[in-house]
């Protein structure tokens, strides 16, 4: 009966899509890249800064009909954009009614991967100039807009709600994301998030760490949105991707596809969105 009702959730209504991708470019949020130092300036009564924004790629799709939907901001990884994870989970969540803007981090920078090594902050500058190009369109709700990111994207969905910056964020872009969802991502944050978040990860993950999400979830101090973690035994990173059946080692880390993790964590989000992004 719980199998039953896992696949009606993940199937759910049909919605019909009324275009395939359109390909969009939009400009980067507008904030320092050191909060520390704006609010040291701040204090001070000195001007801030701001760098230039950057113009990036994204891929939108979104139900048939006027709207307005609720919408999601999507993050790819960091070896790029994924076609197959791009049309795998905005096409789901199309049908589940919900718009979707997969932005395309790299392509714009001229950057292949980030994995063996290099820093990328920009990543949530990029989320939240996808939020508010999506707050722009008519088709949208800007009151419910949410963020979910795959590995590196999951680790700037956590830094896009966390309560320490965010509202420096926030007051330069128009507003904070309503819900969010990470998978597989490095807990490096102290939980206390400005939003409610689901954080999917596998328990065998060597890449990021199920146990660093435990005790960040340890450490919580109860306060602000609530966070759901969920660990997935004998999965490992990247578990809701096809592709990667047989796993392999990549970067130096074993990636491997779990359908049974795959199919429960499409549950899983189809609830967390239906429960913060309802009207």
């Amino acid at each position: 009966m719980a199998a039953a009702l896992g696949l009606a959730l993940l199937l759910g209504p049909r919605i019909p899509v009324a275009v395939a991708f359109e390909h969009v470019r939009f400009e980067t949020a507008r904030f320092p890249t050191d909060p520390l130092q704006v609010h040291l300036e701040r204090d001070r009564g000195e001007r801030v800064e701001q760098p230039a924004a950057q113009v990036i790629d994204g891929f939108l799709m979104k139900p048939d009909g006027d709207g307005p939907f609720p919408a999601v901001v999507a993050l790819h990884g960091c070896n790029g954009l994924s076609a197959g994870t791009r049309d795998r989970w905005t096409e789901r969540a199309v049908a589940w009614g919900y718009a979707v803007l997969f932005v395309d981090s790299f392509t714009a920078r001229g950057v292949s991967e980030t994995c063996s090594g290099h820093v990328e902050p920009y990543r949530v500058a990029d989320a939240f100039g996808a939020f508010a190009f999506l707050q722009r369109q008519p088709f949208v709700d800007p009151r419910r807009i949410a963020v979910m990111g795959f590995s590196a994207g999951g680790n700037a969905v956590l830094s896009a709600v966390d309560q320490r910056d965010i509202a420096l964020f926030a007051e330069r872009n128009g507003g904070a994301f309503k819900a969010a969802i990470a998978f597989y991502p490095q807990c490096f944050v102290n939980g206390t998030m400005s939003a409610p978040t689901l954080i999917l990860i596998g328990e065998a993950d060597d890449w990021s760490s199920s146990d660093v999400c435990r005790k960040m979830m340890a450490r919580r101090s109860g306060s602000g949105g609530a966070v759901r973690l969920v660990v997935y035994p004998g999965a490992y990173h990247d578990f809701d991707v096809p592709s990667f059946q047989p796993g392999k080692h990549v970067f130096g880390h074993w990636l491997e596809y779990n359908p049974a993790a795959a199919d429960s964590a499409a549950v899983e989000v189809q609830r967390f969105l239906a429960d913060h992004l309802a009207e």
